[in-house]
């Protein structure tokens, strides 16, 4: 099986004010963030990281080996200060600032700041429909996000909008439609996504 996250950001205290998360202390938060992980993820299982996994530096192989599961990382902002120490080289099988897989013959490109335009972003003959996975904006609705709102295949990884766990591709189209029809503002750009969603089944 394949997950997505991003944006856990295990250790860090101030991120459950920042974005609203549910839980009364830092403590609750892994906790709860590792028993997510663990009771989906088998040992088996690839798990796609787009950046942002741990706050302190010297815990991330700590934390790191308390979650299940293969792991490739994509780097985020926060993850600079950690990934090219000796203790946490074992940590995942690659880490990676950008990459592109296919997924059910669809492109996927993942990168830790949401894009624009990416490969195959539009549709075209003879082409299917290439999604982009990102992180980076937690379960923030400001103006400078609206386009990604509006784009049916962008898809935010976070924990924020994805019930804090690793989620497969079908879960993560699904919460990400759910988070942007709540976000948008207009009916009408709510109607372009729901028709945007049927025409991809």
């Amino acid at each position: 099986m394949i997950y997505f996250t991003s944006d856990l950001h295990l250790g860090h205290k101030n991120i459950i004010a920042l974005c609203n998360r549910p839980f009364e202390s830092v403590e609750e938060m892994d906790s709860t963030l590792i028993e997510n992980w663990n009771r989906k993820v088998k040992k088996n299982d690839l798990v796609y990281l787009i950046g942002d996994v741990v706050w302190d530096k010297k815990k991330v192989a700590y934390y790191m080996e308390q979650l299940t599961g293969r792991k490739i990382l994509i780097a985020g902002n926060h993850d600079s200060a950690w990934i090219n120490r000796e203790e946490c080289k074992g940590c995942f099988e690659t880490v990676l600032p950008y990459l592109e897989v296919h997924l059910n013959s669809h492109p996927i490109t993942m990168c830790h700041y949401p894009m624009l335009e990416w490969k195959s972003s539009r549709e075209e003959i003879k082409r299917k429909l290439g999604y982009h996975i990102h992180g980076h904006i937690h379960n923030r609705i400001s103006e400078e996000y609206y386009q990604l709102f509006l784009q049916f295949n962008a898809l935010n990884a976070g924990v924020d909008v994805n019930e804090y766990e690793p989620v497969s591709f079908d879960e993560l189209v699904l919460n990400n439609f759910k988070f942007k029809i709540a976000a948008l503002e207009s009916e009408e750009a709510r109607e372009k996504l729901r028709a945007q969603m049927s025409e991809q089944g």
